[in-house]
């Protein structure tokens, strides 16, 4: 299975902290799935890491690289989805998550009841 980590996902699962539900670390720790993260996830972190909100020292990129994890970039088809997106859920970042687990076949990795509120496949 392919599966995009949500950025509390990420974060949760770089963190070892137990705020990630059971099933989700275990997908995740399988190595039978691919787990992505895009890069709209490493540009949330780095937002809120320069706002203050967020304090995750490391590189994202290596951190992502640590775990065995696949970087995911933004193509323009996923931007213009993205965009259309009905507002059913506020934060662009998410509906970029969820533009992107519909066009390249990825299962969504997420804790946030708003997202699924799209037709996206998830865990």
């Amino acid at each position: 299975m392919k599966l995009l980590l949500d950025t509390h996902a990420f974060l949760w699962w770089d963190a070892n902290d137990g705020c990630l539900p059971a099933a989700l670390h275990s997908a995740i720790a399988s190595p039978r799935n691919q787990v992505f993260v895009s890069a709209a996830s490493v540009w949330e972190i780095a937002i809120k890491r320069a706002s203050g909100k967020l304090n995750f020292a490391q590189s994202v990129e290596k951190s992502i690289a640590a775990h065995d994890f696949l970087p995911l970039p933004i193509t323009v088809e996923q931007a213009e989805l993205a965009g259309s997106l009905p507002q059913l859920h506020r934060d662009p970042f998410d509906r970029l998550l969820v533009a992107q687990a519909q066009l390249e076949g990825l299962v969504l990795v997420t804790v946030d009841e708003r997202i699924l509120r799209y037709q996206v496949p998830h865990l």
